[in-house]
């Protein structure tokens, strides 16, 4: 597998220079690898082989359906057929329904994404090992320890990601040296490389405050013990042992402030919408973005498309994409005749008007000046253009008829109904809607084109409420909810005016294991982790959510290898029940 992933990245860089170059001669000797003296000679040198898979880091958070195959999945989003559009042969019908195939795209698309960001950080991490004089090149000592810190911090972030995907998967640490792929390890094998790697790491790597506002998509010492976390939080999941005390050590290690200085916004958006120019408080790593370069979580394979068709141009008035794409939407609370269904999982917008002051509520509105209110778009969206000189007001359309769409918490087939309208047809699954259905939401903000700052927004991979959200299960599961609770309303007080009711009681009498998991899915929604968390608090495979029943066994709590990369290494065995 080693072998099969250095030669894909060799061989496309070569097809680059070919079709860039225009090369005839065919008679050179072609050369599989590049001796590290021959091109780290100066410090730019260094700085770019360091940076290299950085970028494609960023790309794999929605690379290759990885969202997609995230969320689709769980309780929170859906991928609809919506009279035609985005049937693609069942294909997200599949995702739902937790019966995907070793065929399936992202059964390969993924363990992809992740390995070449593991090969191409183990790579650059081998050219940094390989500097003995590292002066000659005006690097310093210190700065080579914190480059190769970074590159094992972020190789990690990737084992960490395949190791939830896929549990029994490959552990590569040499991509120059080896011919041959190796046996997948058992899942605590991964389990102690993964916690030795960051452990490892966290020593040499920098503090946010000794990078200042250059720290945006550099791991500091506070990235890799969140790592750290995640996988404590998780391991009763990954290797059958409790490490809840472990990983609430390290969260209230974060807090203290032993790895930085970090502290919660006072805004609800605050972490997603901050310029590339200044860190943001609570983002423990984040990839910077911007318009004129990259931006992926405003890809069509994640936020971008989850909206309707003309909400970017017309309603946000954000000209530079041209249309999006309804891809993504809440799944339904309600029925076609608006009653609310009575299972007690999903149900994402009901979950949130069960505290009906929450700011992000409102509906999505662009206030001017970089600022905006509310994270969803429903109802009309109205807006104004000009027509025979005249300024006038309509309302976003969809493709499939010249009626005014009412973006609804509600899945069928609505057409031009009016609000409070019943309709006849009382079907609703993942394979009968229409471009009313399904609320959608703009967690980054969507600024008008000529907003300067439209898109300048990190995206944020670790925030530190989610450090305050995994103590609080830790002290939950102890049975300490009145510490649970607090730690909780620290963040969530953002989210509701001053003095409201919707903060929990002091006792944590409100909390219990369906309100802990619905409170994980309010703060984090959207956020690519849905799936973990249902997996986590045992109710991935035995849940019931809307169009959705309970998994036959649990087989499906870990995805399938696909066919493209079984058949790329003759000793991998298929995970169990494909």
């Amino acid at each position: 597998m080693k072998n099969c992933y250095k030669k894909y990245i060799v061989f496309t860089a070569f097809t680059i220079a070919m079709s860039v170059g225009g090369c005839t001669k065919l008679d050179e000797h072609v050369y599989d690898k590049v001796d590290v003296s021959q091109f780290l000679t100066r410090r730019d040198d260094v700085i770019r082989d360091f940076l290299r898979p950085f970028e494609h880091a960023y790309w794999s958070i929605q690379g290759n359906d990885i969202f997609a195959a995230n969320e689709n999945c769980t309780d929170e989003l859906g991928t609809f057929n919506r009279q035609g559009d985005w049937q693609d042969g069942n294909y997200y019908q599949r995702m739902h329904n937790h019966t995907w195939t070793i065929q399936d795209n992202f059964t390969s698309g993924a363990w992809t994404a992740f390995y070449q960001g593991i090969v191409l950080a183990t790579n650059s991490l081998q050219d940094m090992e390989s500097i003995t004089d590292p002066a000659k090149l005006n690097v310093s000592q210190i700065e080579l320890a914190d480059f190769k810190a970074e590159l094992r911090t972020l190789r990690a972030w990737f084992y960490l990601r395949a190791f939830d995907f896929y549990r029994n998967i490959e552990i590569i640490t040499d991509v120059k040296h080896t011919t041959s792929g190796n046996m997948q390890s058992p899942p605590q094998e991964t389990f102690n490389y993964i916690e030795s790697e960051l452990k490892a790491a966290i020593s040499d790597l920098p503090k946010r405050e000794t990078l200042g506002d250059k720290g945006i998509g550099r791991w500091t010492q506070a990235g890799a013990a969140a790592l750290l976390a995640r996988l404590y939080l998780n391991a009763k999941v990954y290797i059958g042992q409790e490490k809840f005390t472990d990983c609430a050590t390290v969260c209230q290690d974060i807090i203290n402030g032993k790895y930085g200085t970090y502290k919660l916004d006072t805004r609800w958006d605050a972490p997603f919408d901050y310029t590339n120019n200044t860190v943001n408080s609570e983002t423990i790593y984040g990839f910077p973005c911007s318009l004129s370069r990259t931006h992926w979580q405003y890809d069509g394979g994640m936020f971008f498309w989850a909206m309707t068709y003309d909400a970017a141009p017309l309603y946000c008035g954000f000209t530079d994409f041209n249309q999006a794409n309804p891809r993504y939407a809440l799944q339904p609370g309600r029925d076609v005749d608006s009653n609310e269904y009575s299972f007690k999982l999903g149900k994402p917008f009901i979950k949130f008007q069960h505290y009906p002051d929450d700011y992000r509520l409102k509906l999505y509105k662009n206030l001017g000046g970089s600022k905006r209110e509310g994270m969803f778009l429903f109802g009309y969206l109205p807006y104004q253009h000009v027509v025979n000189g005249n300024t006038v007001t309509d309302t976003v359309r969809g493709n499939k008829g010249n009626y005014p769409l009412f973006i609804r918490d509600q899945v069928g087939w609505f057409l031009d109904a009016k609000p409070g309208q019943r309709i006849s047809d009382k079907e609703s699954n993942m394979n009968h809607a229409d471009h009313n259905s399904g609320i959608f939401f703009l967690k980054y903000p969507l600024y008008p084109t000529p907003d300067p700052n439209r898109i300048t927004s990190a995206y944020a991979e670790v925030r530190l409420s989610e450090i305050y959200y995994s103590l609080a299960e830790c002290k939950y599961r102890a049975g300490d909810k009145p510490t649970a609770a607090m730690l909780l309303n620290a963040v969530r007080q953002r989210n509701y005016p001053a003095g409201s009711p919707s903060l929990y009681a002091a006792d944590g009498s409100k909390l219990n294991d369906q309100e802990m998991l619905d409170e994980w899915g309010r703060e984090f929604f959207g956020e690519n982790r849905r799936r973990t968390d249902l997996i986590r608090w045992g109710v991935f495979n035995t849940g019931i959510w809307w169009d959705k029943q309970p998994d036959a066994d649990e087989h499906t709590a870990i995805f399938p290898i696909g066919r493209n990369i079984m058949g790329a290494n003759p000793q991998f065995t298929q995970n169990p029940g494909y």
